[in-house]
């Protein structure tokens, strides 16, 4: 191989660093970006010079003092701000290394050792990082050892293994390291840079163990005196070892990702187990998965609101959305493990399946405290109810009682002496005997309608309608339709009955027109009135304590109630839970 020929190599490979330093020098790691074009255009320099063949002492110190400038930029990348102690001691490590390895420049001895200080500093350096820094610092850092490890492996290797040849294309793939530190930086997710980097080195260790393997056995052969194997038998030997070669390569896969990156649980193991402990607790189902993915923090967020939580929060996460059908429950955010920049494609696996049973958690947790919540509101109506009646027999029935039996009293002491009195005493009791029979007949009929016993929920609203008048004092002509209904329960019959005499009520006094319809079905679990008018009410429609009553009837069920206009009318329709 010429010198011509490496001569090209390393100026491509210049070239490469130069541009992606430009690239670099308009993101964060600016600081890198300049030093690897500061280092690229000495480099190119210095093969100028060495092609020039005037001031090859020159392009020897060039070189040495470039190799500094391209490891102090891959310490600043990719960031070169000093936050700790081993950043400070790497800096100082580095440019001692490299100012002792320019000025000593003639001394091979001196630049191989001083080379490698320099190549094991830069290494932990980045190593510590990826340990200890964010989400954008371990990505860069991944990439990074991806492009240079890479490529100065296969350096290595073609280097011993094809001579000069191998150097040419080794030189030549270190063009890789630049674009490598660009996708660090500007699209660390364009791939699974840690899969990558598990395989890269699990091939490299399992193509070693076979070189090793292969000169082992033709030591041992050479050691023993046989002779030396034809092609034939270099050929079984090859194809013996190369049957292991796969296994070893799955083997090391899981080992080498847990050196490097840590402890990664089975996914089908992780799913049975968090399956069989998530139950109506959402913390306890959030550190389960915890437990069972090694992950250090949990939670679970509906509308920006963080409803459980478990384990230390994390800077680094990743959301999941938790769904049942088309409604959407919420999310569950897991924090990444250190030197993670994602959640693996098996984690993700355990996440998706577990999911369900969180969102069927949450909605079990909902209903529970819609349960407490309309347990409270029929408690209050109850309640209301119970004080509404002891005020109307305390101040209405209880005086009324009360009078009868002072005017009995006294008609019966006048009656010997002052006949006409006493008639007049018991004209009066009858008055208020009477007027109390009609606070009863109003009492009983705020808490359920006679009719309803009597003639039934239909025929009872249709016996009410009747008396409904316009405005204008018009009498309403109202319609009610109601196909075959199945057995009511006592409180959604009154109020289906309240519901749809209050909106017949509103329709004649507001919407301007005498006709209503009044229609009952059953609608699977629910059944459902509906209250239609052709009327418009006059200016903007405001609703009133008709409405707000409507609703109070509807939600003491359990229901619901709509009102709305459109161009042929107003519709109230109130759906009640049949059970």
């Amino acid at each position: 191989m010429t010198d011509e020929a490496l001569g090209f190599a390393t100026v491509v490979a210049a070239v490469s660093l130069g541009a992606s330093g430009i690239v670099l020098v308009r993101t964060r790691s600016r600081t890198a970006g300049a030093l690897l074009v500061v280092g690229a255009a000495g480099v190119l320099v210095s093969v100028a010079l060495f092609f020039a063949g005037t001031g090859d002492a020159a392009a020897v110190v060039l070189a040495a003092s470039l190799g500094l400038a391209i490891a102090m930029a891959l310490l600043a990348y990719p960031r070169a701000d000093v936050r700790h102690a081993v950043d400070y001691c790497a800096w100082v490590v580095v440019v001692a290394a490299g100012l002792i390895e320019t000025a000593r420049a003639f001394d091979p001895a001196t630049t191989m050792t001083l080379g490698a200080v320099t190549a094991v500093t830069v290494i932990g350096h980045a190593w510590w990082m990826a340990e200890t820094g964010d989400e954008q610092d371990r990505g860069a850092v991944l990439w990074l050892a991806l492009g240079a490890g890479t490529s100065g492996l296969l350096l290595a290797v073609m280097g011993m293994a094809l001579g000069a040849v191998g150097v040419f294309l080794g030189i030549l793939l270190l063009s890789a390291v630049g674009p490598a530190m660009v996708v660090g930086v500007r699209r660390p997710g364009l791939a699974d840079v840690r899969s990558l980097v598990v395989e890269i080195v699990v091939f490299a260790v399992v193509a070693l163990t076979y070189v090793s393997a292969f000169v082992g056995v033709l030591g041992c052969v050479a050691l023993v005196g046989w002779s030396e194997p034809s092609e034939a038998g270099y050929a079984f030997l090859g194809a013996a070892l190369a049957l292991g070669f796969h296994p070893l390569r799955v083997m090391l896969r899981g080992l080498i990702d847990e050196v490097l990156f840590g402890i990664r649980p089975d996914p089908l193991a992780a799913a049975t187990a968090v399956a069989d402990r998530v139950g109506d607790d959402p913390v306890l189902a959030l550190r389960a998965i915890r437990e069972a993915l090694v992950l250090p923090y949990a939670s679970i967020v509906a509308d920006g609101e963080e409803l459980a939580t478990s384990g230390t929060q994390v800077t680094d996460t990743r959301r999941f959305p938790l769904s049942l059908g088309d409604d959407s429950m919420g999310e569950v955010v897991v924090g990444l493990r250190p030197g993670d920049l994602t959640l693996s494609p098996g984690d993700a696996q355990v996440l998706q399946i577990v999911a369900p049973l969180l969102a069927q958690t949450l909605r079990a947790r909902a209903l529970s405290e819609e349960l407490k919540e309309s347990r409270g509101t029929a408690i209050a109506a109850i309640e209301e109810e119970r004080r509404r009646l002891r005020r109307d027999l305390h101040d209405g029935l209880g005086p009324t009682l009360s009078g009868i039996a002072l005017t009995a009293d006294a008609a019966r002491n006048t009656i010997g002496s002052d006949p006409a009195r006493a008639d007049e005493l018991l004209r009066g009791l009858r008055a208020d005997a009477v007027a109390a029979v009609g606070d009863i007949r109003r009492l009983v009929y705020a808490m359920r309608p006679p009719a309803l016993d009597e003639l039934g929920l239909v025929p009872a609203l249709r016996q009410q309608v009747v008396a409904a008048r316009t405005a204008d004092g018009r009498p309403m002509q109202v319609s009610v339709d109601a196909p075959e209904l199945p057995q009511l329960s006592a409180a959604v019959e009154v109020a289906a009955y309240r519901i749809a005499t209050e909106a017949v009520t509103n329709s004649a006094r507001h919407s301007g027109t005498d006709r209503a319809t009044v229609r009952i079905e059953r609608h699977g679990d629910l059944l459902v009135v509906t209250v239609h008018d052709e009327g418009a009410a006059p200016g903007e429609w405001v609703p009133g304590v008709g409405l707000s009553s409507m609703r109070e009837r509807a939600a003491e069920v359990g229901g619901t109630l709509e009102v709305a206009t459109d161009g042929h009318g107003s519709f109230v329709t109130a759906r009640l839970p049949l059970s």
